[in-house]
């Protein structure tokens, strides 16, 4: 026994002074360390826990946020820590992480008065992914596609008639129709137009409605219809909003989708005049002709009919 006692001395004597900040605690009848101990409330513990963090003491910080949030679950301070957890994520380069804490704050503490700007720094984020920043890998699974679309969606989920969320829903369209996810994204645009009719966003709208639809046309499996719908659209937004910035962009699209309707139609008469229907043949020439005199194929439709009439005679 005194052997054992001997040895407990000594480790005393030689070791803990290597660990200065272990004492002893006459309370709890042990050794304790000071700086993983849990402040008496949470006022005390989240004061040392921003001090770390102005710090840049980032693990740290991080450590006692989450400390406080477990012992003090209910506290205004614990809304203030999770608020904390997602500055540390965000100062740190991981984006997504700091969504996910974020997020947390309006989940579990809607009363915080943090939340409006905290929809302000998720749309910041969803902006970043949506730009293309790359974000910092640590395990967390990500969305398939683009991160920006889950936080588009859960910023109008948050706060449907919010300042962001008008801008949140075009944006959400966009990235839909850069994945070629056209009724998705068309949805989604006409979403704008529906909830948000004053919004500046509603103008741009309408054109990426009729993009949506001219992109369509010129999938595989398109027919004439969207094409058509498509032009109809940029017609009608070009009439609505003829000095908007993005009319000459619709001008273009416009011919563009005439030039496909007049080979659509150019088509037709090459399949009639095959089948040896020669008449239905020089009705859709002479339609490409009245039609879209402009027109590429309104030349190739003229030089068909000159032949057609020559080996008719």
């Amino acid at each position: 026994m005194r052997i054992g006692y001997l040895a407990f001395i000594f480790l005393i004597i030689f070791i803990l002074p290597a660990y200065p900040f272990w004492v002893w605690s006459p309370k709890t009848g042990r050794w304790v360390n000071p700086k993983a101990e849990i402040k008496a409330n949470p006022k005390q513990q989240f004061d040392y826990a921003r001090g770390l963090y102005e710090a840049k003491h980032y693990p740290e910080a991080k450590q006692q946020f989450q400390r406080l949030i477990k012992a003090f679950p209910k506290s205004l301070q614990a809304a203030e820590s999770q608020y904390y957890l997602g500055r540390i994520e965000e100062e740190q380069g991981n984006l997504y992480e700091a969504y996910l804490a974020y997020q947390k704050v309006i989940d579990k503490y809607p009363f915080s008065e943090r939340i409006q700007e905290i929809i302000d720094r998720e749309y910041k984020i969803a902006e970043d992914f949506m730009s293309g920043k790359k974000r910092k890998v640590f395990g967390v699974n990500l969305p398939v596609e683009n991160p920006a679309l889950e936080i588009f969606a859960k910023i109008i989920e948050n706060s449907p008639y919010g300042p962001k969320a008008a801008a949140a829903q075009y944006k959400l369209g966009l990235l839909l129709k850069s994945l070629a996810r056209y009724y998705e994204a068309e949805e989604a645009f006409n979403k704008v137009i529906t909830n948000y009719p004053e919004s500046e966003w509603v103008e741009a709208a309408k054109f990426q409605l009729a993009s949506c639809r001219a992109s369509l046309s010129r999938t595989p499996d398109y027919d004439q219809a969207t094409t058509k719908e498509a032009k109809e659209m940029f017609e009608e937004f070009l009439k609505v909003h003829p000095d908007a910035v993005l009319a000459k962009e619709a001008e273009k699209n416009i011919a563009y989708l005439k030039e496909k309707e007049a080979e659509s139609n150019y088509k037709i008469a090459q399949f009639y005049e095959k089948q040896k229907q020669y008449l239905s043949a020089k009705i859709y020439y002479s339609q490409i002709i009245d039609d879209y005199p402009d027109s590429l194929w309104a030349v190739k439709a003229f030089e068909r009919l000159q032949i057609l009439e020559k080996e008719r005679k």
